[in-house]
């Protein structure tokens, strides 16, 4: 059985109705994945771990491992 998702917006999305901001699911229990997609395109979904989200906004964050 499939569980709906529901979405909520980053807080750097400015709020409203917009459509050009990124969405962030959570699934009930446990949090074993997290689905992310930008509002203007719902039905592609990117699904990761919490793991691996967090190594990628910790290099993004430090600008570690970007070209230049």
């Amino acid at each position: 059985m499939t569980t709906a998702l529901t979405w909520q917006k980053s807080s750097f999305s400015g709020g409203g109705t917009g459509d050009d901001c990124v969405e962030l699911a959570l699934p009930t229990t446990p949090p074993t994945s997290i689905h992310l997609r930008e509002s203007d395109t719902p039905t592609t979904v990117l699904t990761t771990t919490p793991t691996a989200l967090h190594a990628l906004l910790t290099i993004l964050k430090n600008g570690n491992g970007l070209p230049g």
